[in-house]
């Protein structure tokens, strides 16, 4: 197992810098000048000129990409032409608005969409299987940004008055008063790293509230949460639960299952022993890869419900011409869905002893 993972890792090294060497070629293709985006009026060729200088702009091509790979083994992602901030600043304070939604929409859509897969499969062909099929086909075919608007309109307008009534847009209420993990717990002296860290868990708004305890801010980050996280979920929800009643079913066909029954074990333990687990291979790999699709469809959903998330900032940054921030957060984003594709992989072998990751 450690051999594996090691393996992996490694192997992880060239995709990233593909994925670092593509987005620095395209960002540097596309049309536009990042002086007179970031500046407008205000660009003269004197202040370009400094501009490009102060921001290595000036030099060649692949002089540009080789200063970049040496700030990346240095740990420093650059400063944000279009914010002229560190770009590890601006992750700490939008990325875990992105984490939290897509996290929370990944556990909803895992739960509830096995849990449909698994009921259509038992019921296969009745009025039950028929309906959660519909719905999954449904929520394929509406686009998040039409699922976001009806969502906000019944629960933000039409039921507005009542107890089922949800905050449109926004992570808190406007005005409300809540401390960070390093203000509750006295540990606004830590600096460098460590005080980074902390700042990254606080924003995380649910984790900062639960760990200190602040429950009336816990409630209130929930209630935002619901919407946009069944408005971003409700796609994978779908295909969750057809991958998961076509694997089941597949499953519940073979020798292996048959020969259970004959042998009279009882129905609930040949599913939960010995389909269930192997059923669930394919839609593990399923779940896996919609952490992309999740953080992909966060443009949209952040977009809606006002959260200034990965989303916005990468779609503020390509239009801005932001080249530093484009290739920080996407490399972050590289990251993280390599190391799921890695957890993904490790769960087979609990998931089916026959599975050896040698």
């Amino acid at each position: 197992m450690t051999q594996y993972i090691i393996r992996r890792l490694l192997l992880s090294i060239p995709a990233l810098l593909g994925i670092v060497f593509f987005v620095f070629a395209i960002a540097r293709l596309l049309p536009g000048d990042p002086c007179l985006s970031a500046l407008g009026e205000r660009a003269t060729d004197e202040i370009c000129n400094a501009f490009n200088e102060r921001y290595g702009l000036n030099e060649p091509i692949h002089v540009q990409f080789f200063l970049y790979l040496g700030q990346l083994l240095r740990g420093d992602l650059g400063d944000s032409i279009r914010y002229g901030r560190p770009v590890t600043e601006i992750l700490i304070e939008r990325l875990p608005t992105t984490i939290e939604l897509a996290v929370y929409s990944l556990l909803f859509a895992s739960v509830l969409g096995v849990s449909l897969g698994l009921i259509s499969a038992l019921r296969r062909n009745s009025r039950t299987d028929v309906t959660t099929m519909f719905g999954a086909i449904l929520g394929v075919s509406v686009p998040i940004f039409v699922l976001a608007l009806i969502l906000q309109f019944v629960f933000a307008v039409l039921l507005k008055g009542t107890v089922l009534q949800l905050p449109p847009s926004g992570r808190l209420s406007p005005g409300l008063q809540f401390e960070t993990i390093p203000q509750a717990w006295g540990l606004e002296w830590v600096e460098g790293l460590p005080r980074a860290m902390l700042d990254f868990l606080s924003n995380i708004y649910t984790l900062n509230f639960t760990v200190t305890l602040q429950f009336g801010p816990l409630v209130d980050a929930i209630q935002h949460l619901i919407l946009p996280v069944i408005a971003l979920g409700t796609i994978s929800l779908a295909i969750i639960a057809r991958i998961t009643r076509s694997s089941l079913l597949e499953v519940l066909g073979l020798d292996y299952i048959r020969t259970a029954r004959a042998k009279g074990v009882a129905d609930r333990n040949v599913l939960r022993r010995h389909a269930f687990r192997n059923a669930m291979l394919p839609v593990v790999t399923i779940i896996g890869l919609q952490l992309g699709l999740l953080l992909a469809g966060a443009v949209l959903t952040e977009t809606v419900f006002n959260l200034t998330g990965v989303g916005r900032t990468m779609y503020d940054s390509i239009v801005g011409r932001d080249y530093i921030v484009v290739q920080g957060f996407t490399l972050i984003i590289a990251i993280i869905y390599l190391s799921v594709n890695l957890v993904v992989d490790i769960s087979y072998a609990y998931l089916d002893p026959r599975i050896r990751l040698k």
